[in-house]
């Protein structure tokens, strides 16, 4: 949502300022980017601590059209407010090559275009269905496992060229978009883009035969500002950001790219930004694309280049050089030469770039792809029907230090971050090419094997049960014979367990309530056994009083008790004193992690707290088929408002306890008026038919006790409910007894 693109305002008098300090001094919401043909623009990474937006028609970020979604946000889990921050508004994919001697550029998106149709928006799907983008997940415990995945969150589309767009000449190219984001620690600060770019000019050619495609460039186009949306507040004058306080760079140190062996030097060759003042320390951070390889031409024959531009300008007086491409032939031009850099020179920066802030956006590519390369591989060739993998990684880290001044010191976690997304690439290829020298074939099978990442064992499965001011975590052992990726072995060490609530500034903080390790010389040796649900605490007797036993078993994405006649292992954590009815307050993780390893300076690792985070709401269970036990509210009387409710009158509710399984409660006034009539059913009970639950039951996972149901003061007819004594009927659904009860609203 940039400032440049031209938008209506209504004017809000209770907002207590002009309008024009609305237009200055605080960005604004835009309509998302439009096409004509399925889009889809609602998925970003949840995975890790960037929240990317990815959609399927070759644009990334989401334009800050919506603050619930992230555009490119780190950390999108902050500790503290300063830590979420945004990196750019959109970005998206340049292709560029020579087609029977004339050069095309197709974009998913360029300076000031946000309008399918017009020439710069120029990649769509399909209008099939399953041209949305589908979702993969290497995590065991997530819905979307598939054994297939490269990470812990892939999202995969396809999007073609083929559009009917003014002024634009099509490559005839379908591009296969793939993005990888994983939740280690060392591994959540990057996202990689892995794009397969096929030459189909064959379907659009009138003879079906298509054109070959010379000396293909691929880059990256980021509208990048780098800005915290909590720096002061956007709706006073002088809130916000501005756009004009950010600078570009091209990092070319040095990165050795097997530290294991012989030195092997590359240039990282890292396009980035960075706010030039920080904001106060709210913006202290930086966002970054790298080249990580493609999948056929030798690194020796191919390179990247970087150009950078003030947003829209197509001439620069102070930077002649730095201006905006405005068609096809400039920006394959672009593509294919870096700008001139000076180092050392007056109004540049040490590594040659303009040392003023602004508005800047930058553009990295790579280059020349192809299959066949002539005599000296200066000029390669893609025929129809050929392909060319490329990949590039986003980063963003922290600055390493507090200092105003740009510096490789202060890149330093920019540096590591960036580093892990070229391990993660380069697989078993130091090189970062795409072709396998026999000694580098590691499982010996001819494939090249890439994005292989240490890691800790998996999260476990877990299952929490929910009773009146307590929940019970149990959780399975598969963790414990997880072999790492990189190094092959069980190094599997113990299980964390983490409660969160919402402190007083309304952060969402991690306790650490006990950590659990093998007995051996590492680590706190707790031992397992003291969690251990054991042989005595795990029987039972059934109806005709013969002892029975139960254990945990671990079946694909979830945990079931089972009837077993044998000692079998499985883990207990009771949390009591918890609150009945809170939500959002009780939740909980458990997390494996391994021991590290000493020898190539590797810390020990964890599974990600979000893999199995589980919401917990106590209370009562369900009722017996007796029905004996009294049918109440809480609180009771309701005065004002609970300590759980929002602010709006959408946002209260009181809850009705034990209930039974299956019931149906009908609220009356005293004069017997119907207010309101619901079903409950404690198997599928999510809270989703109130507004103050809906956030946690649509795409959490979230476990009820049972035996009771939240109501939120709204009449069947949409009304608040006024001050007054109600009366209610609890009806059993299986038995078809009936209690009665009151409760006293006070407003």
């Amino acid at each position: 949502m940039r400032k440049r693109i031209k938008l209506l305002f209504l004017f809000v008098l209770f907002l207590g300022f002009s309008l024009q300090a609305q237009i200055q001094n605080r960005p604004v919401q835009n309509n998302p980017l439009k096409k004509s043909t399925i889009d889809d623009y609602n998925n970003y990474t949840t995975v890790g601590q960037i929240g990317l937006t990815v959609t399927n028609f070759g644009v990334l970020g989401e334009g800050w059209n919506n603050p619930d979604q992230p555009s490119c946000r780190y950390k999108q889990y902050p500790d503290i407010e300063q830590e979420e921050i945004e990196h750019f508004s959109y970005s998206g994919l340049w292709i560029g090559g020579e087609v029977n001697g004339q050069k095309r550029v197709s974009t998913a998106i360029v300076d000031g275009v946000f309008d399918y149709g017009a020439e710069g928006f120029e990649f769509s799907a399909s209008t099939g269905f399953n041209d949305t983008i589908s979702i993969k997940s290497s995590i065991e415990t997530s819905k979307y496992f598939d054994p297939q995945a490269v990470s812990h969150q892939d999202f995969v589309c396809d999007y073609t060229d083929f559009n009917n767009i003014v002024n634009h000449k099509p490559m005839g190219i379908r591009v296969h978009q793939e993005s990888y984001a994983w939740s280690y620690s060392f591994a959540d600060a990057f996202v990689i883009m892995d794009y397969t770019i096929y030459n189909e000019s064959n379907i659009i050619d009138a003879n079906g035969v298509g054109w070959d495609i010379k000396n293909m460039f691929a880059g990256i186009w980021a509208d990048a500002s780098v800005a915290n949306m909590n720096y002061t507040s956007k709706y006073d004058p002088g809130g916000g950001f501005t756009w004009y306080d950010n600078q570009d760079g091209f990092d070319q140190s040095i990165y050795d790219a097997y530290p294991d062996d012989e030195f092997y030097g590359l240039e990282r060759d890292i396009a980035y930004q960075y706010d030039v003042d920080g904001d106060n320390g709210y913006a202290q951070s930086y966002v970054g694309f790298r080249v990580l390889g493609t999948d056929y031409v030798p690194r020796d024959y191919w390179d990247t280049y970087y150009r950078q531009w003030v947003w829209s300008t197509s001439s620069n007086t102070d930077y002649p050089e730095y201006v905006m491409p405005i068609d096809d032939s400039q920006r394959y031009d672009f593509m294919q030469k870096s700008v001139p850099y000076k180092p050392g020179e007056s109004g540049y920066t040490s590594e040659g770039y303009p040392n003023a802030p602004d508005s800047w956006l930058f553009l990295l590519s790579a280059g020349p792809f192809g299959k066949h390369p002539d005599a000296d591989s200066s000029n390669w060739v893609l025929k129809p029907g050929e392909s060319v993998n490329i990949a590039f990684a986003i980063v963003c880290a922290p600055w390493a230090n507090s200092t105003l001044s740009d510096s490789p010191a202060r890149k330093a976690m920019l540096y590591a971050n960036s580093d892990w997304a070229q391990t993660a690439y380069n697989g078993e290829d130091v090189n970062g090419n795409g072709y396998l020298e026999p000694s580098e074939d590691t499982d010996q099978d001819g494939i090249m094997d890439r994005y292989i990442l240490p890691a800790p064992p998996p999260s476990p499965i877990v299952k929490i049960v929910s009773e009146s001011g307590k929940a019970t975590i149990y959780w399975g052992r598969k963790p414990e014979k997880a072999q790492d990726p990189l190094t092959q072995r069980e190094d599997f060490e113990g299980y964390r367990l983490y409660g969160r609530s919402k402190t007083a500034t309304n952060n969402e903080q991690w306790t650490l309530m006990g950590q659990f390790d093998i007995l051996n010389d590492i680590g706190y040796n707790t031992d397992l056994s003291t969690i251990q649900l054991t042989r005595e605490e795990s029987k039972s007797e059934d109806e005709q009083g013969n002892t029975i036993y139960h254990y945990l078993v671990e079946d694909e994405d979830t945990l079931y008790f089972k009837i077993f006649d044998q000692d079998t292992m499985f883990y207990r954590f009771v949390n009591e004193g918890i609150h009945s009815g809170w939500p959002e307050r009780n939740v909980y993780s458990v997390t494996s992690f391994d021991q590290g390893d000493p020898a190539t300076g590797l810390e020990s690792m964890e599974s990600n707290k979000i893999d199995n985070m589980t919401y917990v709401i106590a209370g009562k269970k369900p009722q017996t088929e007796n029905f004996d036990a009294e049918v109440g509210v809480y609180p009771n009387p309701y005065k004002a408002r609970a300590v759980w409710d929002g602010f709006s009158e959408r946002e209260k509710m009181i809850w009705f306890y034990n209930l039974p399984a299956k019931a149906k409660v009908t609220i009356f006034t005293l004069s017997g008026e119907l207010v309101d009539k619901f079903t409950h059913d404690a198997a599928t009970y999510k809270g989703s038919d109130i507004e103050n639950l809906a956030n946690i039951a649509t795409d959490k996972n979230i476990v009820f006790s049972g035996g009771e149901h939240a109501w939120d003061l709204i009449t069947k007819w949409d009304q608040a409910i006024a001050t007054g004594l109600y009366l209610f009927t609890v009806e059993n659904l299986e038995s078809g007894k009936i209690q009665r009860g009151k409760f006293l609203v006070i407003k």
